[in-house]
């Protein structure tokens, strides 16, 4: 296993994450577990989560996947936690989720409740990395490609945020902070903020990034290179999506039947970009998932991939496909792909 460093830290994380939006729903408890103990086994001592999962959650399995780590922090005791860093997030407004807290805002009551039951679910002292997993104001993410017009009902509190986290971290409940599914706008007011009043830094960014979708090179990456921000890719096979299982229909129990409102993997020009993709990894003798995951990990943007499962049997093939370096010419025809289909799941 390779590890890299926390921006601005002296904390080392795996250069591989195991997401755990499966928890709860698509997988038990003693699956989730047997996740987490195969995921240490190999190395892996960074772990993602969130209030909202697991994905399909609604109001009775709300807050499932942190009960499920937490069990197994509990079950492996607090000597054992300390080696791992635990990263998990706050919900913003504007999903439909209002079963989760009213109001669902970043404001001081919502981001400390928020605080509060993350600790208690995942039966742990602190956090090491808190996140903010979609912005406050309205903007372009999920398969939104741009801004028409701005969202006139948020106000700007970029300091008043960063004031809450500061406390937090002094109290101990939180070490760092980051954002998700997040823009260079807000990227760069939080660093300017944190700057200007010399309060908590945003240490990383977890956005999407895969060969269907790299608009995180366009903008975002500049400014996270500069300013030392890390990125956490998620979704790097796309929903799975490029595994290549999607192009003859949708398997039983596969997420793309499970949760048909995810949409943003199932247009046209995905099918053609997978299909493209597919065929030059079999011609290099690889499965489209290797070429996948090793793409994502030989990005210099990248700090840390965030991978799932729904097996023990899918992890395995995840964790081993980090070992697979591409050639040049491999990445020269995954750049001409590219320019075919440019991102088409946004």
């Amino acid at each position: 296993m390779n590890y890299t460093t926390l921006p601005n830290t002296d904390i080392k994380i795996s250069k591989i994450c195991l997401g755990t939006m499966t928890f709860g729903n698509q997988n038990s408890e003693a699956e989730a577990h047997s996740q987490l103990d195969y995921a240490v086994e190999r190395g892996i001592n960074f772990l993602d989560t969130a209030e909202m999962y697991p994905i399909g959650g609604n109001a009775e399995i709300f807050g499932s996947t942190e009960r499920h780590i937490g069990s197994w922090l509990h079950k492996i005791g607090a000597t054992e936690r300390e080696k791992l860093v635990v990263a998990t997030k706050i919900a913003g407004p504007n999903r439909g989720m209002e079963y989760i807290r009213q109001p669902l805002d970043f404001s001081k009551k919502s981001i400390h409740e928020a605080v509060e039951l993350s600790l208690k679910n995942l039966q742990t002292d602190y956090i090491d990395l808190y996140q903010m997993h979609w912005p406050e104001r309205v903007m372009n993410m999920f398969g939104k490609r741009g801004v028409t017009e701005l969202d006139t009902k948020w106000q700007d509190n970029f300091f008043e945020v960063l004031s809450i986290y500061d406390g937090l971290i002094k109290e101990g409940k939180i070490k760092h902070i980051g954002v998700s599914n997040e823009n260079p706008y807000g990227v760069m007011k939080f660093l300017n903020e944190s700057e200007k009043h010399n309060l908590p830094r945003i240490a990383t960014i977890q956005n999407p990034y895969s060969l269907l979708n790299r608009l995180f090179e366009v903008g975002l990456s500049e400014i996270c290179m500069r300013e030392n921000v890390g990125l956490l890719a998620y979704s790097p096979l796309a929903f799975g999506f490029l595994s290549g299982k999607y192009l003859n229909g949708y398997p039983e129990n596969s997420r793309m039947k499970l949760f048909p409102n995810f949409v943003r993997y199932t247009n046209e020009n995905c099918f053609k970009a997978t299909k493209l993709y597919k065929d030059l990894a079999e011609a290099n003798g690889l499965t489209i998932t290797q070429m996948a995951l090793s793409f994502v990990n030989q990005q210099r943007l990248v700090m840390s991939t965030i991978i799932g499962a729904t097996s023990l049997e899918q992890l395995k093939e995840n964790i081993d496909a980090f070992e697979v370096v591409l050639s040049n010419e491999i990445l020269s025809e995954i750049d001409r792909i590219q320019e075919i289909h440019p991102n088409p799941a946004p």
